[in-house]
């Protein structure tokens, strides 16, 4: 006969708080334990938050430029720079900001102006000037918002993505994906509600850890789905050979009736995310190939995307799916593109890397307006942060790199409640240090949220005692970026 003591080490930490909150209740009051810590939805409750006010996003494609993509050679247009080839930038402009370890030991910080010309698009608007890197993109200027004075707190890769996804730099956080799924539900039972798609590129490539789309401590159904680029999409798409679909429904049955009598027993909010997990997976079998299969566009969009839009894993075929994941419901799309962290050979890599993302993101902005959905599509395009005016490393006139800059940097919003052909923002005729309307990550989260139909102080959850949000404590809506 086994020992109690047996049972007591075998018991897992959520049950054995579990039921220590269901004795205490006695002795403190029902009253007094709710408001300590939520109590686990009951089963079948998984009703989202729903927005506060009326949303002019349904969803979100968020395009991810991972390493920083540099401002100053594709959207902050600085030709006064070319007078200050090779000299050092001023120490009152530096004005001692701290530098990453690939710098610090350099003696000089010679400017490097970019090598790019620019075009200034008639937008209907302010005329964004964008570089002739990006000339499909400058074919739909007018529905472009630049924002030219964003600004982050972190130096680093690892860091920096993580604030810009979870609003700040310690992992463990809910990712902005995450709060629009945990607030917005789903729209495609079929389907998860938030997909994350990544794009190999061509230069330095940094890690992406999946706690970039983590759901943090929100229930586990809210956590991004990462779609593969080669082989089935997701692993154990099919059943396995001599097991029919109603052998394996069966078997998720009972699955299924054991998870609920342990849910009843043991009150683990996660028994509940995995029977809806399994049951997500089920639908998935069927509803990813019907998604991933493109034999049905039509020759219009085989020549709006290009030919790169056939082959798998490319951006191209990213944003050629995201559109068909916005059609189908799901809330919330992650395109990561690596490779933007160009601290040298830039002209080279940039080269490469717009040639990936021009065409196909033009396309995404085209198709989404022609098929009536960009009205209440949002799209978001941006890195973690910029990089430096000054070279790192050799200089010459067709070659530089450039170091990590979190001072200020370049991002545009496109789509749903958002401000057609405007740009917002100015930085110092040095590219270095913002002049005016400074934006800061928790200040574009709180807008991002506001357009989604959150007033960013309320979309909060509740744990270990405290009200958290994604914009932490910080944050404003910047109204001058809405329509």
């Amino acid at each position: 006969m086994p020992h109690p003591h047996d049972e007591f080490l075998t018991q897992s930490r959520r049950r054995f708080f579990a039921r220590s909150a269901q004795g205490l209740s006695a002795a403190l009051g029902a009253t007094a334990l709710a408001a300590s810590s939520p109590r686990p939805k009951p089963h079948g409750d998984d009703a989202p938050i729903g927005p506060h006010f009326a949303p002019k996003a349904k969803r979100v494609v968020y395009l991810h430029m991972e390493g920083g993509p540099s401002q100053l050679d594709l959207f902050d247009h600085k030709p006064k720079l070319h007078d200050w080839y090779d000299k050092d930038l001023p120490e009152s402009v530096r004005n001692g900001q701290r530098l990453t370890g690939m710098t610090s030991g350099q003696t000089r910080f010679p400017i490097a102006p970019s090598m790019f010309r620019f075009t200034r698009h008639d937008n209907g608007g302010d005329g964004a000037e964008i570089s002739e890197l990006l000339p499909h993109l400058g074919s739909v200027a007018n529905e472009l918002c630049i924002v030219r004075s964003m600004h982050t707190e972190a130096i680093n890769h690892e860091p920096a993505i993580t604030f810009a996804q979870t609003g700040t730099q310690q992992p463990g956080r809910p990712s902005f994906g995450s709060w629009t799924s945990y607030g917005l539900g789903s729209d495609n039972q079929d389907l998860p509600t938030f997909v994350v798609l990544i794009t190999q590129g061509f230069g330095n490539m940094q890690a992406l850890a999946a706690r970039f789309w983590g759901n943090g401590f929100l229930p586990g159904q809210h956590q991004g789905c990462k779609l593969r680029s080669s082989g089935d999409p997701v692993l154990y798409l099919r059943d396995p050979d001599g097991v029919a679909r109603s052998d394996r429904r069966a078997m998720l049955d009972l699955v299924t009736k054991l998870g609920r009598a342990e849910y009843e027993r043991a009150l683990d909010p996660e028994i509940e995310t995995r029977i809806a997990q399994q049951e997500m997976a089920f639908r998935m079998q069927m509803s990813v190939p019907d998604l991933v299969d493109l034999s049905t566009e039509t020759d219009a969009t085989w020549a709006l995307y290009g030919d790169d839009a056939r082959k798998p894993g490319t951006f191209a075929s990213s944003c050629l799916l995201a559109r068909r994941l916005c059609e189908r419901g799901v809330r919330f799309v992650q395109l990561y593109m690596r490779g933007w962290d160009q601290h040298g050979n830039l002209p080279g890599e940039m080269r490469q890397q717009c040639a990936a993302v021009d065409r196909p993101i033009a396309a995404l902005l085209t198709d989404l307006r022609r098929r009536g959905m960009l009205d209440d599509t949002l799209v978001v395009w941006g890195g973690e942060f910029g990089r430096t005016v000054y070279s790192q490393g050799g200089l010459s006139r067709d070659n530089y790199g450039r170091d990590h800059h979190p001072r200020c940097f370049s991002m545009w919003l496109a789509g749903a409640g958002v401000r057609r052909g405007h740009v917002h923002g100015e930085t110092c005729d040095h590219g270095y240090n913002i002049v005016r309307d400074a934006v800061s990550v928790h200040d574009l989260h709180a807008t991002l949220l506001h357009l989604l139909g959150f007033d960013h102080e309320r979309l909060t959850f509740r744990h270990q005692g405290r009200d958290y949000r994604l914009t932490d404590v910080y944050g404003r809506v910047v109204k001058e970026l809405l329509a």
